[in-house]
Parts: C-alpha cells; sequence; structure tokens
C-alpha cells in the first residue's frame, strides 16, 4: 500500500509518515520500481500503535521505546503521564478561575486587567507582606472585584492580610455580602468563622440576614462572632448567644456592654436580666459568676440592684466581694 493511501485510511498526514520514517519509528517494508515507499500490513499495524501511544500522551521518543524494547515496563511511564497530566490539568484550571475572575471584574480596557491580574499574582504570593501590600496599594486605586477578595478572605490565616481583604471588600461594593454567602455554607468551621467576621463589617440588611443565620451555626465562634455583630447593631435576635458568651467567653466583657445597650429598651430590660439571673442559678463556678455579676452592672440604672444585693452574701467571697462593691456604687447613683 502506497503512501498516499495509508495516509487516507490511517488519518496520518503523508507528512507524518514521511517524519516516522525518518526517525525509524515506522519504516515501510519495500519500496516500488520507482522507489515510492510501500507499507506492508505489519507496517499499518505499528502506525495504529504508534497513534495509540500518541494518544495518552507519549513522545515519539518515548513510543520507539516502548515499540522496540523487549524490556520496557509500562507501568512507570504511565504512572510518570497521570502525574504530568494531573500537573498540566491543575494549571488549566487555575488559567481557567483566573479568566472566570478577570472575566467577573467587567474590566473597561487593558489596564483594568492588569491591575486584576496584579492583584490575583499579589494575593497567590506565599510572603503575608506582600498580599498586604497589593490589597493596600491596589484599593488605593480603584474598588476591587468581590468574588476575588472574598474567596481570599475564606482561605487567608494571616491576621494582618484578612484584616486588610475585610477593609478591601467593604469598599469592593453591592456584591460583597453575595460573595460570603457561600463561607457560611463550609464544613470548615474555620472558613464559616472568616465569613462572618468579615460580614460583621458588612452593612446593610443583607448582612444582617446572613448573621442572624449564623447565630444557629453550630461552632460557639461563628455564633459568638455573629452575635455581637448583631448586638452592636441592636439586633435583639444576638440576646441569647451573647448571654452565653457571657458565661462561656470569651469576648464576655464586649458581650455584656451589648447587653446593657439593649436593655435601654424597656420591652427587653426585664427579659436580659431574667436570662443572666437564670444563669446565675445554674452555674456554681466562682469565674462564670463573677462574669455574670460584672454583666449584671451594665444593665441601665438600678435595674440590677436587688439581684447584685443577693449576691453580696454568695458563698464565693470574691464574687460577695464584687456585688457589693457594684451595690454601693448604684446605691450612690439612687
Amino acid at each position: 500500500m502506497l503512501i498516499g493511501e495509508v495516509a487516507h485510511r490511517s488519518g496520518v498526514s503523508a507528512r507524518m509518515l514521511r517524519h516516522y520514517d525518518t526517525l525509524g519509528l515506522v519504516r515501510p517494508t519495500g519500496r516500488t520500481v520507482g522507489g515510492y515507499r510501500e507499507y506492508a500490513p505489519e507496517d499499518i499495524r505499528r502506525i495504529f500503535h504508534v497513534e495509540g501511544l500518541r494518544s495518552l500522551g507519549l513522545s515519539l521518543r518515548q513510543i520507539a521505546r516502548a515499540l522496540d524494547d523487549p524490556e520496557f515496563a509500562p507501568a512507570a511511564l504511565v504512572g510518570e503521564l497521570i502525574r504530568d497530566t494531573e500537573e498540566r490539568l491543575r494549571r488549566e484550571r487555575e488559567l481557567l478561575e483566573r479568566l472566570r475572575r478577570v472575566d467577573a471584574a467587567d474590566p473597561a480596557g487593558w489596564p483594568d486587567v492588569l491591575r486584576v491580574v496584579e492583584l490575583l499574582r499579589g494575593l497567590g504570593s506565599t510572603n503575608a507582606a506582600r498580599r498586604q501590600q497589593v490589597l493596600l496599594t491596589s484599593a488605593e486605586e480603584a474598588p476591587m472585584p468581590a468574588d476575588v477578595l472574598a474567596e481570599a478572605i475564606l482561605t487567608e490565616s494571616d491576621p494582618n492580610v484578612a484584616g486588610a481583604l475585610r477593609w478591601a471588600l467593604a469598599r469592593s461594593g453591592d456584591d460583597a455580602v453575595a460573595s460570603l454567602s457561600p463561607g457560611l455554607t463550609a464544613t470548615d468551621a474555620e472558613v464559616r468563622q472568616r465569613a462572618a467576621l468579615a460580614l460583621a463589617e458588612l452593612p446593610g440588611d443583607e448582612s444582617t440576614a446572613l448573621l442572624t443565620e449564623a447565630l444557629a451555626d453550630t461552632d460557639p465562634a461563628v455564633r459568638r462572632t455573629a452575635a455581637l455583630a448583631l448586638g452592636a447593631r441592636g439586633d435583639t435576635a444576638a440576646i441569647p448567644t451573647l448571654v452565653a458568651t457571657v458565661v462561656e467567653g470569651p469576648n464576655d466583657v464586649e458581650a455584656a456592654e451589648l447587653l446593657g445597650t439593649l436593655s435601654r429598651d424597656p420591652l427587653w430590660a426585664n427579659r436580659i436580666l431574667t436570662a443572666l439571673t437564670a444563669e446565675l442559678d445554674a452555674h456554681p463556678e466562682p469565674p462564670i459568676r463573677i462574669r455574670l455579676t460584672q454583666a449584671l452592672a451594665e444593665l441601665p440604672g438600678t435595674l440590677a440592684l436587688n439581684t447584685l444585693r443577693r449576691l453580696t452574701t454568695d458563698p464565693n467571697r470574691a464574687v460577695a466581694l464584687l456585688a457589693t462593691s457594684l451595690v454601693s456604687a448604684l446605691s450612690q447613683a439612687e
């Protein structure tokens, strides 16, 4: 069979067949009287073997070794091909994601594209100072893409960089809250906590709604972050978690102050007092009782005076002394 017919039937170009011949990879068995290449059935089968191995990503050199070396073991080479392919796919996915981020930024021109690319490169740095620097520099020029910042927030472990990311996200525009929303449903509690911290710095009803949902999170740190943010916004949905924060700590001082502020509303004053008193009845541990006593002192006016008077005879001397001091101060203010 002549080279033209072989090319037609095999789908391999005549030029490539000549290249195979030059390399010694597939040499035609014979020649015609006129000197044209003539391929035997065995040659054609070898062509299909070559093409089959090429489809796996083998180089022509590797194919020659695989077909001609009887001691060649394919397992190691196949494993290497798998690793190379996985690495190539990883790079391709990174490129695709980078392109999507640039597209999502809706660049008006190449300067915008370059700014986003520089931001992505900076955020990908292993150096925390470099990540922080690119955030502060880029944010001064123009708002940055919210989805890029939100994704970085959810993975950032350095507290300084995380703070810069939250600051930049708050300046990024209306998409900031929506970009953080998936973080609150992550399986990793640390990711949910990062999302809650970022939402706490974003104003508006949408962030408030998501923080309210976070009050039911299984992780106490996430619940605490949401409650402190909501309490600062005057949202009474945070009260049970704020009371629990006083009991459990940390952030008990901040939680107590927020409960005091919320108690200025007469509708909630007695409810908060009742909740704190119930925790006193439930917890004999001195550290918890001290925190609860201090929280009672944050309530407005003399709302907690009678409860504090009872605590002046608390079995724990530290609690009794603290309550006595607080009663004295409140009595003078009457």
